[in-house]
């Protein structure tokens, strides 16, 4: 099975994606499974994950009902206040559907570096076990060494780290991303994205050998069975098409043998996110 492991689902509105500002104005409209399935054919992919893209309980909500209206869509990532007293009840009204197989916090855009360690959140994240759920880890480079202490908190709960921890890729910065992510990478709970890397470069004129040696680095540190492909589509249309995006990927897998190229491709997507 082949899945795009992170990709989502926009209907605008300004009030919902304050993050959508005028340099992202080509997001400003609707992104919908119908517009997603031609382009996952168009690579011979079965499937996707649908990654939240607005902090509040509807989205969750809204991403669930598609994933039962569309078979391809295989799991969701959502959100729930995981800082809230009431993050439980959240947790059981949701988990109440499969579909539902993580959660994610938009922790880059915290004005809190230290977001992630403070006591609230830990206390809602420490019960994403008790659902079977995932955790999305959407952090920028600075936010390693936190994110380093986070998974070594909770050792038995799954997380992957989206964009590779957006890296600077624009300005070739690597070696202080590099020491920190395979440090994270050292703690066998922990996956990574192979996704969201056309948008840490500089958007109209990278190349693909660009991204060789950032991807070099975390092959080197997760090895090629806790990597997954991902588009971050539509916000990678910022940069190139769906095909240009997903094809960073799929070439470099090209020098892999069969059988870790298919688990980078969607297997270990399908292993982490619990998809049958």
């Amino acid at each position: 099975m082949r899945i795009d492991s992170h990709q989502h689902f926009i209907d605008y509105r300004p009030e919902d994606y304050p993050w959508i500002g005028e340099q992202e104005s080509i997001l400003k409209q609707k992104f919908l499974p119908t517009d997603l399935k031609p382009l996952l054919d168009s690579i011979i992919f079965d499937g996707a994950i649908a990654v939240q893209a607005r902090q509040m309980l509807q989205e969750t909500e809204w991403l669930l009902t598609l994933a039962d209206q569309y078979d391809f869509i295989k799991g969701v990532v959502g959100w729930v206040e995981l800082s809230s007293p009431d993050v439980r009840q959240q947790l059981e009204a949701f988990s109440k559907n499969p579909k539902l197989r993580g959660v994610r916090h938009v922790i880059h855009d915290e004005p809190d570096d230290d977001f992630m360690l403070r006591d609230d959140f830990l206390r809602g994240l420490s019960i994403l076990g008790e659902y079977g759920l995932t955790y999305d880890l959407l952090i920028f480079e600075k936010h390693l060494p936190n994110a380093i202490r986070l998974v070594e908190r909770f050792p038995e709960q799954p997380f992957v780290v989206d964009h590779l921890a957006k890296p600077r890729i624009s300005i070739g910065s690597i070696v202080e991303w590099s020491r920190n992510i395979k440090e994270l990478a050292a703690n066998d709970n922990v996956y990574c994205k192979l996704s969201g890397m056309v948008t840490e470069a500089d958007m109209s004129v990278w190349n693909p050998e660009q991204f060789k040696p950032y991807m070099d680095v975390v092959f080197e540190a997760f090895g090629p069975d806790r990597l997954m492909i991902g588009s971050d589509w539509p916000v990678s249309l910022l940069s190139r098409d769906y095909q240009s995006v997903m094809n960073i990927v799929i070439h470099y897998a090209d020098q892999l043998s069969a059988e870790d190229r298919e688990k980078v491709l969607g297997d270990n997507c399908a292993r982490f996110y619990g998809i049958v």
